[in-house]
């Protein structure tokens, strides 16, 4: 029998509170008032900042623990995705390069809990980080937007199309360096 235990410490914690900063972002994002960028772009910073933290240290400290090795992707995923739906509905992404983006997490995410119930792991690869990396600084600049960002708007917006295109091939990267961990021994 499988057994999991979870276990709480200041890591684990820095997880939970991007988990929970991110409905808030989300609402800051969609409600209309004077400054709702710079909290927006605040509290995403704030969250995206936590994801080195608590990496950084349950690294340091030694505390890994399962809880963290289970929230830790889910909560990068669920701040970029909900980060990247509310800026479709503010008609700054296209949904398309949206769909792309969640749909290469929600692809990795598969194949990484294909690999873990076959006892098998993957470390996110220097292309895998380089995407997370380019997605918090568009992502904060998009979210700054023309309001703020004036004609150095279409930074951002290129910076989009470069971080779709590192997704993308982070996501083939993470396939083949996968697909025969996944395929052995398939039930």
């Amino acid at each position: 029998m499988l057994k999991i235990y979870f276990r709480m410490n200041f890591s684990n914690f820095l997880t939970l509170t991007r988990i929970f900063l991110t409905p808030f972002l989300v609402v800051i994002l969609l409600t209309k008032f004077d400054g709702r960028e710079i909290w927006g772009l605040a509290i995403f910073l704030l969250a995206s900042a936590t994801d080195w933290f608590d990496g950084y240290l349950a690294r340091k400290r030694k505390t890994v623990t399962n809880l963290g090795m289970l929230l830790d992707p889910l909560a990068d995923k669920l701040l970029i995705a909900s980060t990247l739906i509310a800026l479709v509905e503010l008609r700054v992404v296209p949904a398309w390069i949206a769909v792309i983006i969640i749909g290469r997490e929600i692809a990795v995410t598969g194949l990484r809990s294909i690999l873990v119930l076959k006892g098998n792991a993957m470390p996110s690869s220097n292309l895998g980080k380089t995407k997370m990396f380019l997605e918090v600084v568009t992502i904060s600049l998009l979210i700054l937007g023309k309001k703020h960002m004036g004609e150095f708007f279409f930074i951002g917006k290129a910076l989009l199309i470069g971080t779709m295109l590192i997704a993308v091939f982070s996501a083939i990267e993470y396939i083949i360096k996968s697909w025969k961990l996944v395929t052995t021994n398939i039930n």
